[in-house]
């Protein structure tokens, strides 16, 4: 026994695990596998995904390499149960199989439908399905954007029914409506469509219609992708869906901002009927224009209503025509009664102003002058005489003090230098006279100068008192009434009968006695016509 022992072949661990490996992968070279996904906590930092798949007695490991991983049109999630495509093969080191996993698909309907109803309240949550969200699409859109399969029937029923409505002007943006590229093509192509300037060379569109025909739930998966609803419910443009018939619903149909049962129900809620508007407008026109001349002939009926009610124009100048006849006609008789009025009063005033009177004026006037002439002449000579007499005196004492005090200095000197000589002395002397004489010479230019200024004002003081002179009411016909004492008399009972009282007229003096009772003196009367003259008309 121990023999055979020792006579069979001995194999290294790694050569047994390779055989087992070359074995394994040649029985099992691409299997499928059904099973529950668990272990699964995201991809790894390397970008694999590793996780279990089980039943309900078994257990397979599973690794999704991180290339694959970005193919796959069906991400793994924790506890769904779904069909694994790869190939089996080992681990050597921990002396595991598993399986390297290629695509994952969905187990069954009921597995999508559950994965479908998780991803909607996750959506829902956030708020991408909510009512305030949605946006009003326009009503008559200039451009529009499809975003479906160019092959295929639905993007010729939305061009068709588009022709029959409204014709307008279409972009269409190829994609695949089914298959692994859906989801990405049509994110792209919502993301393309916003991105448009409005002013661009391609025309931004107004309202975009994401479409395709009727499937199975796996056809139209792509429509329920996270990232595709997220770009729906992000999309500046207005959004309508319409994919697959009236009875399937995808994701995108709640984040859109209206659902259509059909593609052909998505072009007829995008457009109105252009026949339709036509006639709209036609009508609303119509009763515009009917309106305007039903409001036009009520304006005209209510202007004559007014106008009967009116006077004409005739009536309303006649009592101003009438007038203006009326002061035209007066105005000839006013014009002479104004000249005649103008005459009389002329006449009253002639009858008053005869030469007569103007050279008795003529002749008071030049008195007064003269009597201001002497007075001035006699003020000025009396200012003049005055000054002379305060100026007289000091220009006498003036030599004298100057050879007093030349006197007293030559004394000084002498006192000061007993042994000086005359020459000298005169030599000062002469000196002293030089300065004394330009003082001397504008001594007498100021006093000359400050009789004049004396003189002047005199002269104005001399113009002040004759102006406020008593004299000048004297020179108007009035009386100073004095008593024998030369007290003024400016009451009647001061002076009392018999009394002698001096009156002072302009050009002299008269003595009177008060009388008893006062002098009555009357108004001279006009002539009339029984003294032989005539009296004027005017």
């Amino acid at each position: 026994m121990s023999q055979l022992l020792t006579n069979a072949a001995e194999f290294t661990v790694s050569e047994i695990a390779q055989a087992v490996k070359r074995t394994v992968e040649d029985e099992f070279g691409h299997v499928r596998v059904r099973g529950e996904i668990s272990g699964f906590r995201g991809q790894h930092s390397s970008g694999h995904a590793y996780f279990t798949l089980k039943d309900d007695t078994a257990s397979i490991d599973a690794v999704v390499w991180k290339g694959n991983y970005a193919r796959l049109a069906f991400k793994p999630e924790e506890g769904l149960e779904v069909i694994a495509t790869g190939r089996l093969t080992t681990f050597p080191r921990s002396s595991k199989y598993q399986i390297v996993i290629e695509n994952i698909e969905p187990a069954g309907a009921g597995a999508l439908m559950a994965l479908l109803e998780e991803r909607r309240k996750k959506l829902l949550a956030e708020g991408l399905f909510a009512r305030e969200r949605k946006r009003p699409l326009p009503y008559l859109p200039r451009v529009i954007g499809v975003i479906t399969s160019p092959t295929g029937a639905v993007i010729r029923d939305i061009l068709h029914r588009l022709d029959d409505r409204f014709p307008s002007h279409v972009l269409v943006w190829p994609v695949r409506v089914q298959g692994d590229t859906c989801a990405p093509e049509v994110v792209n192509a919502i993301e393309g469509f916003n991105a448009f300037l409005p002013a661009g060379q391609i025309p931004r569109p107004d309202l975009l219609i994401v479409a395709r025909g009727g499937g199975s739930i796996e056809d139209l998966w792509g429509f329920n992708e996270e990232a595709v609803v997220r770009a729906v419910a992000g999309s500046e443009i207005p959004v309508i869906t319409a994919v697959g018939h009236e009875t399937d619903t995808t994701l995108v149909d709640y984040a859109s901002d209206m659902r259509a049962p059909t593609p052909t129900a998505a072009a007829e809620a995008s457009v109105p009927v252009r026949a339709e508007l036509i006639a709209y407008v036609d009508d609303h026109g119509l009763r515009q224009r009917q309106a305007m001349r039903r409001e036009l002939a009520s304006l005209k009926d209510r202007l004559r209503a007014a106008a009967a009610g009116l006077p004409r124009p005739a009536d309303l100048v006649s009592t101003h025509r009438q007038s203006l006849d009326l002061a035209s006609s007066q105005l000839s008789g006013a014009l002479r009664h104004f000249v005649q009025a103008r005459r009389i009063r002329f006449s009253n005033l002639a009858s008053s102003v005869q030469p007569r009177l103007v050279r008795q004026r003529h002749a008071e006037l030049g008195e007064r002058l003269t009597v201001l002439q002497r007075y001035g002449e006699t003020g000025l000579s009396k200012t003049v005489e005055r000054a002379r007499l305060r100026l007289n005196p000091c220009a006498r004492q003036l030599p004298t003090a100057t050879a007093t005090a030349l006197e007293r200095k030559q004394t000084a000197l002498a006192r000061l230098l007993p042994g000086l000589s005359d020459k000298p002395l005169r030599a000062e002397l002469r000196h002293a006279q030089g300065r004394l004489s330009p003082l001397v010479a504008r001594l007498d230019a100021a006093a000359t100068q400050t009789a004049q200024a004396r003189r002047v004002q005199w002269e104005q003081l001399g113009k002040l008192l004759e102006t406020l002179s008593y004299r000048n009411v004297l020179a108007r016909g009035y009386a100073l009434v004095q008593d024998e004492t030369g007290a003024v008399v400016t009451t009647r009972a001061n002076a009392r009968p018999g009394e002698a009282l001096n009156l002072s007229f302009a050009d002299g003096e008269v003595g009177v006695v008060v009388a008893g009772a006062p002098v009555i003196r009357r108004k001279p009367t006009r002539p009339g016509p029984d003294d032989g003259s005539q009296e004027s008309l005017f």
